[in-house]
C-alpha cells in the first residue's frame, strides 16, 4: 500500500537570489518528489507574519518574516511516498552547519537564517501551509 503524501517547499529568498531553484528541483525529481504546482512569488511582510504565524512567540519571529519578505520565493506542491518526512530528510539540519552531507541545507545553506529551504514538519501543517499558498 503506498503512502503518497503531499508537502509544501519554499525556495527561499538566498536560494532565488543565487539563481538555485532549478538545481534544487532537480534534486526533489532526482529523489521521488514530484512538483505538482510551483509559483514564484514575493510576499509583503503581513503575508510572512501570517504564514509564520505558529513562530510568533520566539524570538527569532520578526527576523523570520523580514528575510522571506526580503526577495522573490518560490512555492511548490511535492508529490511522493511519505513527501513530508522524505523532504525533510533532504532538506537537512536548520543549522547548514550541522546538515548532513548532500542535504540541500548542506549544499547551499549560507546560515541558520538563509538556509535556502522551508518544509512542512507534519501532515497537519502541510496541509495549512499549501493551502496558504494555493488556495483554490
Amino acid at each position: 500500500m503506498s503512502n503518497t503524501e503531499q508537502t509544501l517547499s519554499i525556495i527561499k529568498p538566498d536560494a532565488v537570489e543565487r539563481n538555485l531553484v532549478e538545481k534544487i528541483k532537480n534534486i526533489f525529481v532526482k529523489n521521488n518528489l514530484n512538483i505538482k504546482d510551483s509559483k514564484k512569488l514575493h510576499l509583503t511582510k503581513d503575508e510572512a507574519a501570517e504564514f509564520y504565524k505558529v513562530h510568533q512567540s520566539k524570538p527569532f519571529y520578526n527576523d523570520l518574516c523580514t528575510y522571506l519578505s526580503s526577495g522573490p520565493i518560490v512555492v511548490m506542491i511535492l508529490e511522493g511516498e511519505n513527501a513530508v518526512m522524505s523532504y525533510r530528510k533532504l532538506m537537512g539540519a536548520t543549522n547548514p552547519k550541522d546538515a548532513e552531507e548532500n542535504t540541500i541545507r548542506k549544499l547551499y545553506g549560507i546560515s541558520i537564517d538563509k538556509n535556502s529551504v522551508h518544509g512542512s514538519d507534519s501532515l497537519d501543517n502541510a496541509s495549512k501551509e499549501i493551502r496558504f499558498f494555493f488556495k483554490n
